[in-house]
């Protein structure tokens, strides 16, 4: 049975993409090397819908938390992290750990963070010199309105710092127009890559910031970087097969149109989230703010989520994955993100209609045998 590899990330890699896998090593201080990594990082740009510096590291999407805060901001800085899942709060504990000063705006996990929240939470913190987005939290399928959001921290005069790592490269992601002053995601995600590659956009805002900055870094040292960068190198070893990778990828993207690529996973969202709500169940995400890469969704009373993701994966060979912190046994989560089409999406909606209507049919089953105990409640978003 072939796999049907529905995970929020990592995703399945074209067939361009493995072939760049197996491109034999090159010199990385060379002038072939120089090349591909010139025209790597000009790719990137026009994905980024940017002028500015595109960086990347030998790293997971995580470091970029750090790489933010080592390279814009000082000890003791107030910033505001904007929390509505397990990626923000990681992000405010990675600053909480440096010794920023963190303050939190909260939101419900499922719930988006709204441009008013935010505005009313700024007003309360003039203070702060940067706000920690996340523009799509993968552990719950909620995209936050980044756009909206970072007009906001613009007019209050903080840094917009944006976790885009289960978003670039699938949605919209407008850095110059939008006033991004710096982003970051994964190649494991949309990219269409293997993990270990970190990319970074960062604008002139975010460069001013870094001068002031006073935090060691060594590795993750932005002017380094792009200091080398404008020289088509990298300050340390390069990972030469994930740049071929992510060159290729990059080629595919441009080839298709960004914005035909935003469409396409648009369709494929609504599509899924279609087939997820005609089978009966509960979509986790806010009405408006569902993610076009990753759908949450309530399985039905009675049925755990691990139970239904060992039916999927032994019966249908479709992988999916549950939630995270306290979400772990109460949401599935499926990703239709990078290079994914409209067949493995309906094989994959059809398995989880399938294999929900089997484990709540067993329930009834097993109930019918064993005296009542009385209904347990339906669990809610």
């Amino acid at each position: 049975m072939s796999v049907n590899f529905r995970l929020p990330g990592p995703t399945p890699l074209p067939p361009q993409v493995t072939a760049a896998l197996s491109r034999e090593m090159i010199p990385h201080r060379g002038p072939a090397f120089r090349s591909l990594y010139s025209d790597t990082l000009a790719l990137a740009r026009e994905v980024h819908r940017t002028s500015g510096e595109v960086l990347t590291w030998a790293a997971t999407g995580s470091a970029g938390w750090e790489v933010a805060v080592v390279n814009l901001l000082s000890p003791g800085d107030a910033v505001l992290a904007a929390v509505n899942g397990h990626f923000g709060e990681r992000f405010a504990r990675v600053g909480s750990r440096f010794g920023l000063d963190v303050r939190r705006l909260d939101a419900d996990w499922g719930d988006a963070v709204l441009p008013d929240h935010l505005r009313t939470a700024l007003d309360h913190h003039p203070d702060v010199k940067a706000v920690f987005l996340v523009h799509n939290e993968t552990s719950t399928g909620v995209t936050n309105p980044l756009r909206e959001l970072a007009a906001v921290v613009r007019d209050h005069g903080a840094l917009a710092v944006v976790d885009a790592v289960s978003s670039a490269a699938a949605l919209p992601v407008e850095v110059d127009n939008w006033g991004i002053d710096f982003v970051m995601s994964g190649s494991q995600k949309a990219w269409m890559c293997p993990p270990g590659l970190l990319i970074v956009a960062a604008g002139e805002r975010a460069w001013a910031a870094h001068e002031r900055s006073t935090f060691p870094r060594f590795f993750w040292d932005m002017t380094e970087a792009r200091n080398s960068a404008r020289q088509g190198m990298t300050p340390t070893t390069p990972p030469l097969s994930l740049i071929f990778a992510f060159q290729a990828a990059l080629g595919m993207i441009l080839e298709e149109g960004i914005e035909n690529v935003w469409n396409r996973h648009h369709r494929l969202a609504a599509m899924t989230r279609e087939g997820i709500a005609a089978a009966g169940l509960q979509l986790f995400a806010r009405t408006g703010y569902e993610s076009d890469t990753v759908t949450a969704f309530i399985p039905p009373v009675d049925v755990a989520a691990t139970d239904l993701l060992a039916m999927l994966r032994r019966d249908y060979g479709v992988e999916a994955q549950g939630g995270q912190a306290h979400l772990a046994d109460r949401i599935i989560r499926v990703g239709h993100m990078g290079w994914v089409h409209e067949p493995e999406m309906r094989q994959a909606v059809s398995a989880i209609a399938n294999a929900c209507s089997r484990l709540a049919e067993n329930g009834r089953v097993e109930d019918e045998g064993r005296v009542s105990l009385g209904t347990p409640g339906r669990v809610t978003a």
